[in-house]
């Protein structure tokens, strides 16, 4: 079954984009290639059992196995050498990547307590937009009781195109809630 804002991004957003940008065809439209959400957990230099309990909450929230990401320099105030393990990734591609941003959006987003929306000026030069989460107990799949230290993660959502404002519209237009 296709995700449902999959589904909304071909019957609604593409024709709108098309007349509204005036694009001649629908790979001018921006879509959303991947999205990459990453857990740094510098604690997990003393206790690796830290790290695994992220890997696996980032597994029950993304539906994909965590990929361990090591340090790439050694940094000495921090106790960190070069090849620790110091967090974990995953990247989401196709219906996963959709059905996550479907969750984020009208599932965990409204979770946040005193929340009022993401910041709107996270581009980066490339048209990609980035924003942090600062506890992983907003999504509805960690239980909040089994939740040992509370951890946050950064997401990034990653565009076909390098317009900040036409991707900010694509967002806005699954239901994005920016600060404005």
């Amino acid at each position: 079954m296709k995700p449902r804002i999959l589904e909304y991004y071909q019957t609604k957003v593409i024709p709108e984009f098309k007349e509204k940008f005036s694009l001649k065809n629908n790979f001018q439209v921006p879509k959303i290639e991947k999205i990459v959400i990453n857990m740094g957990v510098g604690e997990a230099v003393a206790d690796f059992k830290l790290l695994e309990q992220s890997m696996k909450e980032l597994a029950l929230i993304t539906g994909q196995k965590p990929m361990l990401t090591k340090a790439k320099t050694a940094i000495s105030n921090f106790k960190i050498r070069k090849g620790l393990p110091v967090g974990c990734k995953v990247t989401l591609r196709g219906a996963n990547m959709y059905e996550f941003l479907d969750r984020l959006i009208s599932v965990a987003l409204p979770r946040i307590r005193d929340f009022r929306g993401i910041p709107g000026n996270s581009f980066d030069h490339h048209g990609n937009y980035s924003f942090g989460i600062t506890e992983q107990s907003i999504f509805p799949e960690v239980d909040p009781d089994k939740v040992t230290r509370v951890q946050g993660m950064d997401v990034v959502i990653v565009f076909s195109s390098r317009s900040k404002d036409l991707n900010k519209e694509l967002l806005r237009s699954f239901g994005m809630p920016f600060k404005e």
